[in-house]
């Protein structure tokens, strides 16, 4: 007979990158897209995946967690991926110390940021800048 670990699921996004964190008990394994989290690059976005792994502290070696990630842009993508590990860990051990340790590093980490991209009008290259008018 097969044994299956129970596994949890939890999202994060940021601008338009969706992620997707599975977390079961295991030992501590973390990988991003089937790819070790100590392997990511640039090393940028790896720094911003690790940061609620290092926050974890203890609670790390007691969890494997299998991120999906897509869309968006490569550090759209690791914060979305911090975000899902973040709000993983509060949910799956429920402890008050490990979120309100996460929420004093970085707020976004547990609620996400909201802001989006502006979409580009017309009579100009970008979502604001305009030609300019000469009256003269």
């Amino acid at each position: 007979m097969v044994t299956q670990k129970k596994t949890k699921l939890y999202s994060g996004s940021r601008k338009t990158a969706r992620a997707t964190a599975a977390f079961m008990q295991g030992s501590g394994k973390v990988r991003v897209n089937n790819v070790p989290a100590e392997l990511l690059a640039p090393w940028i976005a790896r720094e911003r995946v690790m940061t609620p792994l290092e926050l974890a502290g203890d609670y790390r070696e007691k969890v494997d967690i299998d991120v999906r990630v897509s869309g968006g842009g490569f550090m759209g993508q690791a914060e979305a991926t911090a975000i899902a590990i973040s709000k993983g860990f509060i949910d799956f051990f429920r402890s008050k110390e490990l979120r309100q340790r996460i929420s004093d590093y970085d707020k976004h980490l547990i609620s996400g940021d909201a802001r989006q991209a502006e979409p580009k009008k017309f009579g100009g290259p970008g979502a604001r800048r305009k030609r300019q008018k000469s009256y003269r």
